[in-house]
């Protein structure tokens, strides 16, 4: 209920005003037939694109979540893996009725340009200098 048309049919209308779309279009500025469809039941294109994806909004927080630590510990997850990643948190949503299918190919990118907050960058190679430094005391204890 956060599009224009909702707030509109949600509003009193003023003392005087007939309560039809017509007025309430000229009002808010929401085109009558859009009035007419938001009050009958359908969707705004922004919740209809919503229950289209292939994960929903909390499961897609929580995988922006582990990939923003896993960034952190120096372990950035690659665009490839990530269907994978979704679709095994899709197969534990999913119920016996319906089995879970693996996001398509274009996937990845979509998920990419919803969070803009996850940016993709090269990860260099560790010079062997260092790479000795750090994980030595770490394979040997």
């Amino acid at each position: 209920m956060n599009d224009r048309a909702s707030k509109a049919l949600a509003e009193a209308s003023l003392p005087g005003e007939p309560r039809t779309y017509d007025a309430t279009s000229k009002r808010s500025g929401v085109p009558l037939s859009t009035l007419y469809h938001r009050d009958h039941g359908r969707p705004s294109r922004e919740e209809k694109a919503q229950g289209q994806q292939y994960l929903t909004p909390p499961e897609e927080k929580a995988l922006e979540k582990y990939l923003k630590l896993m960034a952190d510990l120096g372990n950035p997850v690659r665009i490839k893996c990530l269907p994978s990643l979704a679709f095994c948190i899709a197969r534990r949503r999913s119920t016996i009725k319906k089995a879970a299918k693996p996001p398509n190919k274009n996937w990845a990118q979509a998920f990419q340009k919803r969070h803009p907050a996850l940016k993709s960058r090269r990860v260099r190679a560790m010079a062997w200098e260092r790479h000795e430094n750090s994980i030595y005391n770490k394979i040997i204890h």
